[in-house]
């Protein structure tokens, strides 16, 4: 199916304003806004803040803390309306938090390490509250329209990679012109169109007991539970955490040696930006793969192969910090873009196969506290890694200006990444058509259905 056949599907299906809340959400704010984000919070980090990489990683991970509570803003979103709304207001709130938390960190000079992790704290914090809010959307629409889910899922992935291509493609000059902090300035501009989206959202009012909240969180948490408990929900869980957590982030030490090194290429900002953009094309070549090929196909299959030319993948860092690509005739930018293309395009093939499955994993009713705690565990992986990669760094003495065992940091990188396979038989199996979730469930499992007041997130065109 071509891409303007299965966006008017969803259009058709949907709503037009749920379409534009994905693009929004995930091509705007997490494809361009997190692209000017990375690049710009690299250099604050390094140029304003004067970390050690492994202190950068160290503080960022603990400024993504509000993307580990994702379950905590589900509830809120699917068990406490205001005004009679379950969406519409924490698009606003989180674009209000978002837009003074970024113009906080713009306006003021020399600000204090920790002022500036709350700053950053706030910021995630806008981005977590909208991101449940725009999954919860979306894990009811996978739901209702089951056919559709995949196609929900290629146009997030597709929304974020362009919004990614433009935003790493400006990030070098937005840098040389405006500086990190200007660069905050400007990343007020995404939250501030969330905070449209809560406004433009077309979502059924409903009247609300509050007394009945308490129940009503209890009954969520007890749902989850009962869901939690089955083996393919667990497996793909535990999966998904140990094959990021493995994957040992190590960004930090090579963004450094890239820059700053005297061995490096000691590339410049514009060329850091232009070098991230070109590598987001292989992310949107991953999504148009996975669409129009792969998602068909077994999802085990999806997986094990990811994972494999994932951990394959990273030895192209060990060529680069040999310099042996030089030796090849291949030059550093060059061979860098290849690189980055390379590892976006498997990675954004896992997140693919993970989100699908997710999605239809989501009980019916609390749709968007099911996603943001499976989504949590991704995070928490992530964050894991980052963990174990300052940790890695540290052991192995490499620093902002130390980066002799930086080869070995990749080695044992890339045989992490390729551990998770070990586990893959936990994951649950099948294609596009397969059936997950509650579903497949006996009767004598499932909780009775909960009666949360949750309107339809987004009415149906066709009623």
């Amino acid at each position: 199916m071509n891409p303007i056949r299965w966006l008017g599907e969803l259009l058709e299906k949907t709503h037009w304003s749920f379409v534009v809340a994905v693009v929004v959400i995930y091509g705007i704010n997490q494809g361009f806004g997190y692209a000017l984000a990375k690049v710009g919070t690299d250099y604050y980090m390094k140029d304003v803040q004067k970390l050690q990489p492994s202190e950068s990683q160290v503080y960022l991970q603990i400024a993504r803390f509000p993307w580990f509570i994702k379950p905590v803003w589900g509830l809120f979103t699917d068990i406490v309306p205001f005004f009679g709304y379950h969406r519409r207001p924490y698009f606003i709130l989180a674009g209000i938090v978002g837009i003074l938390s970024m113009l906080f960190l713009s306006l003021h000079e020399k600000l204090h390490i920790g002022l500036a992790l709350l700053s950053l704290m706030a910021g995630n914090a806008g981005g977590a509250i909208a991101d449940v809010t725009v999954d919860a959307c979306i894990a009811h629409q996978s739901v209702t329209h089951g056919s559709l889910a995949p196609h929900m899922q290629s146009l997030c992935s597709m929304s974020s990679s362009i919004g990614a291509l433009i935003g790493y493609s400006l990030s070098g000059v937005f840098l040389h012109l405006i500086g990190p902090k200007g660069v905050y300035g400007l990343l007020s501009i995404p939250y501030a169109l969330m905070l449209l989206v809560g406004i433009l959202l077309d979502e059924q009012r409903a009247l609300t007991d509050y007394r009945q909240v308490p129940k009503k969180f209890w009954d969520a948490i007890m749902r989850m539970w009962t869901t939690l408990k089955r083996q393919d929900v667990w497996g793909q869980c535990f999966y998904m955490f140990i094959s990021f957590a493995l994957s040992l982030n190590i960004h930090e030490a090579l963004f450094k040696w890239e820059t700053d090194s005297k061995a490096g290429p000691s590339f410049s900002q514009e060329v850091i930006g232009f070098i991230s953009s070109i590598g987001s094309v292989g992310s949107l070549l991953g999504a148009i793969l996975y669409q129009h090929s792969l998602k068909t196909h077994p999802i085990r299959n999806l997986l094990f192969w990811a994972q494999l030319f994932l951990g394959l993948s990273g030895m192209l860092d060990l060529v680069l910090i040999l310099r042996l690509n030089l030796k090849l005739g291949i030059p550093d930018m060059l061979f860098v873009i290849i690189n980055e293309s390379v590892f976006q395009l498997v990675q954004n093939l896992k997140w693919l196969t993970f989100y699908v499955i997710t999605s239809k994993l989501c009980p019916s009713d609390i749709e968007g506290t099911f996603f943001a705690l499976v989504m949590s565990i991704d995070n928490l992986g992530n964050s894991s890694s980052e963990w174990l990669g300052a940790s890695l760094l540290c052991y192995l003495n490499v620093t902002g200006t130390q980066f002799d065992k930086l080869w070995q940091a990749i080695l044992i990188r890339n045989v992490m990444r390729i551990a998770p396979l070990c586990f893959l038989c936990l994951v649950p199996n099948g294609g596009e058509d397969s059936e997950f979730g509650l579903s497949s469930l006996q009767d004598s499992e499932v909780l009775e259905p909960m009666n949360v007041e949750l309107t339809p997130l987004i009415a149906s065109a066709s009623s």
